[in-house]
């Protein structure tokens, strides 16, 4: 069922509470990245622009329920406020007399950005009268924080049973986008995953298989397939006792005739570190005391070549460990061959999303989604409660 946005409402003069992903990164009192906060302007402007009062909503970071000044949204005003050209009020909770007095006098046209939700441990309970509190004073709900609609928290599912709940221009894009990989995806479609574990990617592999052309595997999760198969990874990282799960994959994408990539070469060194003597070897020469740590030359042609006719690619996991330097190659021409590539382009998961941005190469992507563990529960097909919460729309 297709859900209501913005756009199928009249904001004008109403005062929407907007739930937005504003967990971002903070250095020394500052925004660190802003993309998220860039992300949510969309929505904020059509809002602003139709006459509305917008109230913002958000979680950063992990305070576990209590008030935590390390994971204040107070930095987040200034960066909001500077992006939007306009003043943003800040209230120093969420709820409460003194957030419901700055929601009263909201006038169209203004901004207020509450203070983190998850200092209020109701908020990760879906507490109904914590929703009740935020509900207050707003008369429509609007969810664009696509990367939280994974989690049934009072601002993204209780507040739906007080207010008219729409979805932001955000979060329609990304269900359209990803939507789109499910059931139209312009064809051949090559799946790239890495990361650490099979496990946490089993259900997006088993939903994709019978839709993808080709799966490129790297990371954890090619050494756990390549130990499974009786290759040595030495001291790699990879999932212990799921060699039975890593072997259906590779059984059920034959039966499908899905062409799975492994890494054929790979750099290797004793440790993680910089420092660490590093060469690249053939995958058969990997040594007991080796750490595959990215993937060699070889194994980049090979998936490049595999990409070049590709008509659509969908990339999660970073296929070695880029954040340290000698390592970074594989991921970086990776980066470098998808964002070349005339396909539908889609990224998701924060360590991908940061290797795009590094290698420089954001710009050339489709489509890059904000919300990781979200991103891959849709792509499993499994109902996401943020949006089953959102109204449908009847025509």
């Amino acid at each position: 069922m297709v859900k209501m946005t913005v756009r199928d409402v009249d904001p004008g003069g109403k005062k929407v509470l907007v739930r937005v992903d504003f967990n971002v990164p903070l250095q020394d009192g500052l925004v660190n990245d802003d993309t998220r906060i860039k992300a949510s302007l969309p929505t904020i402007r059509y809002l602003l622009e139709k006459g509305a009062a917008v109230i913002l909503a958000s979680h950063l970071g992990r305070p576990k329920g209590r008030r935590d000044e390390r994971y204040s949204l107070r930095p987040v005003v200034t960066t909001l406020a500077e992006l939007l050209g306009r003043e943003v009020a800040f209230a120093a909770d969420c709820v409460g007399p003194e957030a419901q007095e700055q929601v009263a006098a909201l006038r169209p046209g203004q901004v207020l950005l509450l203070e983190n939700l998850r200092f209020h441990p109701e908020e990760e309970k879906n507490d109904e009268g914590f929703a009740r509190q935020l509900a207050t004073g707003a008369e429509l709900y609007v969810n664009d924080a696509f990367g939280t609609a994974h989690r049934a928290h009072a601002s993204t599912v209780g507040v739906t049973r007080f207010l008219p709940a729409a979805a932001g221009l955000l979060m329609e894009k990304e269900l359209t986008v990803l939507g789109r990989l499910l059931v139209s995806p312009r064809t051949p479609f090559v799946a790239i995953l890495g990361g650490a574990k099979v496990s946490d990617k089993i259900g997006v592999v088993e939903n994709l298989l019978a839709k993808i052309a080709t799966l490129v595997v790297g990371g954890g999760m090619a050494n756990t397939m390549l130990a499974a198969t009786g290759r040595s990874v030495g001291k790699s990282l990879r999932e212990e006792g799921k060699e039975d799960l890593a072997l259906a994959i590779l059984n059920r994408a034959r039966e499908l005739g899905v062409a799975v990539l492994l890494p054929v070469d790979a750099v290797v060194a004793p440790a993680l570190l910089a420092t660490a003597p590093a060469r690249t070897v053939p995958l058969q020469e990997v040594g007991d005391e080796d750490m595959i740590l990215d993937i060699g030359p070889a194994s980049r042609d090979r998936i490049a070549r595999a990409l070049k006719d590709a008509g659509t690619v969908f990339w999660n996991g970073p296929p070695g460990a880029f954040e340290v330097a000698p390592f970074a190659g594989g991921t970086m021409a990776l980066a470098r061959t998808v964002a070349g590539l005339s396909a539908t382009t889609v990224v998701g998961g924060g360590d991908t999303v940061a290797a795009v941005r590094r290698a420089g190469v954001a710009g050339n992507i489709t489509h890059i989604s904000t919300g990781g563990g979200a991103s891959l529960e849709f792509l499993e097909g499994r109902e996401l409660p943020g949006v089953a919460a959102l109204r449908d729309l009847t025509v």
